[in-house]
């Protein structure tokens, strides 16, 4: 049987209101899952747009190094990665005593870091491929109004790219959302982090994951509701005429 009053009596601690706290009064649980998200897809964001760039450049060594940095982070697990930065760095002296270990000690920022790292690959290749197939016609227009190679890139090619992307970049942000689970494995009190302290508080594993479960799909709709409205918004243009 489902113990309905474990699910409502710990429900609170899911949205920072812990220990008889009120809700929100700490980051804990939907609150910090939501930062793990926006700022790593932001970051991610900044650092995909000037890569992205440089993987369609005809310069060989830059577009390389973007190949290779996304061959590798697209490669490998996301824990993986979560785990060599966490934990893997820490055994480095010169990490230790570098002024990055101020950061590299924080499982918030090892995390932040580690989905930023990864989001940016996903979204390297989203926005590149979007601005190989950008129409020639958009081209020519540009072209043919005087514009140079880096205004027509910045003013046609990358805003009409990132508009065509917003359908691929809608799953991006949803794995995004579930990839944000494993942040309790270091400790960080995300939505699953806290159903694993209720579970080794309780010994009842089913009702909390059951309520995190319940959340993540609830985020997952509101987030696809809300790239929809994006997509009906900057996309119209591409809708089928209608008569």
């Amino acid at each position: 049987m489902i113990d309905f009053q474990l699910i409502l009596e710990k429900l609170p601690a899911f949205f920072g209101g812990d220990d008889g706290q009120a809700v929100m009064s700490t980051r804990d649980g939907l609150m910090m899952t939501l930062e793990l998200l926006f700022i790593s897809l932001a970051l991610g964001m900044a650092m995909a747009v000037p890569m992205a760039l440089m993987q369609v450049s005809k310069n060989r060594l830059a577009s390389g190094a973007v190949r290779v940095y996304g061959y590798v982070f697209r490669g490998t697990p996301l824990l993986v990665q979560l785990f060599i930065i966490y934990y893997g760095l820490a055994q480095f002296g010169w990490v230790r005593d570098s002024w990055a270990w101020h950061y590299l000690q924080e499982a918030y920022f090892c995390a932040i870091l580690a989905f930023t790292l990864n989001t940016a690959a996903y979204t390297t290749e989203i926005i590149a491929g979007q601005i190989r197939n950008t129409h020639w016609g958009e081209i020519e227009a540009a072209q043919a109004m005087g514009m140079s190679k880096w205004l027509m890139m910045r003013r046609i090619v990358l805003p009409s790219a990132l508009r065509r992307a917003l359908p691929a970049y809608s799953n991006e942000v949803i794995m995004m959302l579930q990839s944000t689970a494993i942040a309790g494995l270091v400790t960080l009190a995300d939505i699953t982090g806290v159903a694993r302290r209720i579970y080794a508080d309780s010994y009842m594993a089913f009702e909390p994951f059951l309520t995190a479960g319940a959340i993540y799909l609830a985020l997952t709709f509101l987030l696809v509701w809300l790239m929809k409205q994006a997509e009906k918004r900057w996309l119209a243009y591409l809708a089928p005429r209608k008569h």
